[in-house]
């Protein structure tokens, strides 16, 4: 096709996402005139829901807000309320909450890889074809899938949205019989993950070159790969604390998106598995360093399209590290601790790094322990500009491959940053006017 051309692509709706989402691309002359992603779901007010209700119910409500992020969800609500309700969690406490985190990471991130991002390499539309052509893959990724939704449950008493975290400590603790399966499990897969990272290292030349600098935004700890606590770290504005997210977010309202739009020092700012390797990569398991040198992931990254390979690294470290954090739970053994809770007025933050970035839950309490306001800024919100202004990038470097490609190279970079629009999956129509 010509770069001169007049291009309409209208997508509704992207397909292999969640939830319902819309590419709008207008090219006239050649000129790139429209360039949108459109947020059509309707509002869920969350927010508004907490409003009233005291902190120890504000975790089971939020948990809600994602069937895949619920155990993120409650941290980032659990950390907002201990922090106003001035609780400290116990190293115990912390331990378990970072396994159950890696569990969902892995969970999530295996889903992307195999089940939404994989088609694209093998050239199919959905992973229904792949359960024929390449049924072994599929099983592996089924195994991996249930082993991370059986370690949330070990932990948290079920693999979605979690019954026995609490502020100030878990109901009931992790059987230990049951902690010792999870780990065994977790050493076998190991050779799951080593063969899930030659497929993607197969098809490494199927990720479409791209290249766009852009802010990379992410939790940050000296000690360790930070998904559980830290401070915010900005590739160009440096480190914060958490309780200055609004200076790092500064959320704002598009008129084409019921989502609202973030930025920082640029016109957007990226979140996720992409960022939290650029900013913390040092901090990576020795695994998970030596499988990103093997699938070509270097920082810093520029190449969108790499999310999905930065989470099959995360998925490396998340395994490894789980491996770790449960020795240590084993050797000392576990404990009921009692939770004591004094209701009082007072404002918290929390931050956790869910699988699509980080995640803030903000709090703010009358004397009764009861929420008067809260605010919740949710990764996907943060990378729509972001993804914006990548397609801005990419649609005039492809003018002249057919109308075909441009909408296939379009979905495979919203696919890329695993959107969680909401939990549904929809049909594509596409229209091209020339």
């Amino acid at each position: 096709m010509s770069r001169s051309a007049n291009v309409t692509v209208n997508v509704h709706h992207i397909t292999r996402v969640e939830g319902h989402g819309n590419i709008r691309i207008n090219v006239k002359d050649g000129r790139l005139e429209e360039c949108k992603l459109e947020i059509v779901e309707s509002p869920r007010f969350f927010e508004a829901m907490l409003k009233g209700r005291p902190y120890c119910e504000a975790h089971h409500i939020s948990c809600r807000i994602c069937g895949i992020c619920s155990v993120g969800h409650t941290c980032a609500s659990i950390q907002a309320s201990e922090a106003a309700l001035r609780v400290t969690p116990t190293e115990q406490t912390t331990r378990l909450r970072k396994i159950c985190l890696h569990g969902e990471t892995l969970q999530s991130h295996v889903l992307h890889a195999y089940y939404l991002a994989a088609p694209d390499f093998f050239g199919v539309g959905s992973v229904l074809p792949l359960a024929v052509s390449h049924l072994p893959v599929v099983q592996r990724a089924l195994r991996l899938k249930k082993l991370a939704n059986d370690l949330c449950a070990a932990v948290a008493g079920r693999h979605v949205h979690p019954v026995s975290m609490a502020v100030g400590g878990f109901t009931n603790v992790p059987d230990l019989n049951r902690l010792k399966e999870a780990q065994q499990r977790l050493i076998a897969a190991r050779e799951d993950l080593r063969e899930t990272v030659e497929l993607f290292k197969s098809v490494r030349d199927k990720i479409p070159a791209f290249d766009r600098p852009t802010e990379y935004i992410s939790l940050t700890r000296d000690d360790e790969y930070a998904f559980l606590n830290g401070d915010i770290l900005s590739s160009d504005a440096g480190r914060v604390p958490v309780g200055e997210y609004l200076k790092m977010t500064n959320e704002f309202i598009v008129s084409h998106s019921s989502a609202k739009h973030t930025k920082a020092k640029r016109d957007s700012f990226m979140v996720g598995a992409l960022a939290r390797f650029n900013n913390n990569h040092a901090r990576l398991r020795p695994e998970a360093k030596q499988a990103a040198a093997a699938l070509g992931l270097r920082a810093p990254c520029h190449n969108s399209y790499m999310i999905t390979v930065a989470q099959v690294v995360e998925c490396v470290h998340c395994l490894e590290d789980a491996i770790e954090l449960i020795d240590t739970v084993l050797r000392r053994g576990v404990r009921r601790e009692p939770i004591a809770v004094t209701p009082r007025a007072g404002r918290g933050i929390g931050a956790t790094e869910v699988p699509r970035g980080v995640l803030y839950h903000d709090y703010t309490f009358n004397a009764q322990g009861l929420i008067e306001k809260a605010n919740c800024v949710i990764p996907t919100g943060q990378n729509l500009a972001n993804i914006e202004l990548d397609m801005r990038t990419l649609v005039p470097q492809v003018l002249d491959k057919s109308p075909e490609a441009i909408t296939q190279l379009s979905e495979m970079l919203v696919r890329a940053y695993d959107p969680c629009i909401s939990c549904s999956a929809h049909f594509l129509n596409v229209e091209f006017v020339e």
